[in-house]
């Protein structure tokens, strides 16, 4: 049979597909080495399939207040700053109050004076009325009398309102926490002046967090009859979820279910806004083993690990799944039990030495 090429470079990546297949082919059994150097190793571990299949999400405070300014003036003091514990009511900043409480002065004036105006209007409309009664004033002047103090009335009402919104602004430049919690951030420094919505401060308790998770809605279900979650945050530590609530409705665009989950009181408290992996019991089966990520080499789309069986050394393609922290999740590729090198790096270099000492 003969083959004719009619294009050499055309059929040049056709051959390199060949090469590269035959490679991956051959990588994916062991290669012999004799003598390999001393290489760190670690043992892969199996499967945590108890703890179910796991989502990620953002920590967030349930209750999380950011203060913005509400009136206008200069910061004459910054009482607090970030990661400060504050109480219910502190006073976190304070703003200049000479024109809101020249405002307020103003409308506590005309207050006095409105208050003495319905005094007055009270007595004449008395004096009007003992009058009438004696046939001394005609029914038209007592009506007169009568509408002036209930003019005046409502001047002393709309002079008690001004007098309180006046108050409110100048309460307005004290600036305090709604809860007790934790400064997040801090906005402001004294000797800054801000206009009406400029942000100052946020608070947040760090009682009450929760995480927000989107599952497929498949899934739902067995998440309803099981509300058990385990929650791993970034810094490693494992905790139980305190509340599992399943929305009711899915997302009518992706079909997913918003799960939230609460998180227990916890010291330190994980910051809002850091992520978090949240494992659902009620999903088994799809937990797979990990391997640290550092122990993975990356050559474009492929993934591998160096395999120690046997004092022997061989490159072996992986599936990865999802990260987590440090590790990494291993689809195929990987048995429980078996030894991989730590440093990728260190192990080409052994095999590239133990192949030099045997030639």
């Amino acid at each position: 049979m003969r083959f004719e090429v009619a294009n050499a470079r055309g059929f040049a990546p056709l051959v390199l597909l060949i090469a590269a297949l035959a490679a991956c082919s051959q990588s994916q059994g062991p290669r012999p080495v004799a003598d390999v150097p001393a290489v760190q190793t670690l043992t892969v571990g199996a499967a945590d399939v108890a703890n179910g299949r796991a989502w990620e999400g953002v920590v967030e405070a349930v209750r999380q207040a950011t203060l913005s300014a509400q009136t206008g003036g200069r910061v004459t003091e910054v009482r607090r700053d970030v990661n400060d514990q504050v109480s219910a009511g502190e006073v976190l900043v304070r703003l200049t109050a000479v024109e809101q409480q020249a405002s307020a002065d103003a409308a506590r004036a005309q207050l006095q004076a409105a208050d003495a105006s319905v005094v007055e209007a009270e007595a004449t409309y008395r004096r009007f009325v003992e009058l009438s009664e004696s046939q001394f004033v005609s029914k038209m002047q007592l009506d007169q009398v009568r509408a002036a103090r209930d003019a005046a009335v409502a001047a002393r009402n709309a002079a008690q309102a001004q007098l309180a919104q006046a108050g409110q602004q100048a309460d307005y430049t004290t600036i305090r926490s709604p809860y007790a919690g934790i400064v997040a951030a801090r906005d402001v420094e004294p000797g800054e002046t801000v206009a009406p919505g400029r942000v100052l401060m946020s608070v947040f308790s760090p009682d009450q967090l929760r995480i927000e998770v989107s599952i497929p809605q498949a899934d739902a279900a067995a998440i309803r009859a099981m509300p058990e979650a385990r929650i791993m945050l970034g810094d490693a530590r494992v905790v139980d979820a305190a509340q599992v609530i399943v929305f009711p409705s899915a997302d009518p665009v992706t079909h997913s279910v918003n799960v939230r989950v609460q998180l227990p009181a916890l010291e330190p408290a994980p910051l809002p806004g850091s992520t978090a992996k949240v494992a659902f019991p009620a999903i088994t089966g799809a937990a797979f083993s990990r391997v640290p990520a550092a122990s993975v080499m990356h050559r474009g789309e492929v993934n591998a690990v160096y395999v120690m069986a046997d004092g022997r050394l061989s490159m072996r393609q992986l599936r990865l799944g999802e990260r987590f922290g440090d590790e990494v999740e291993v689809i195929s590729g990987l048995k429980s039990g078996e030894i991989i090198a730590a440093d990728p790096v260190a192990a080409a270099q052994a095999l590239a030495d133990a192949r030099k000492g045997g030639n």
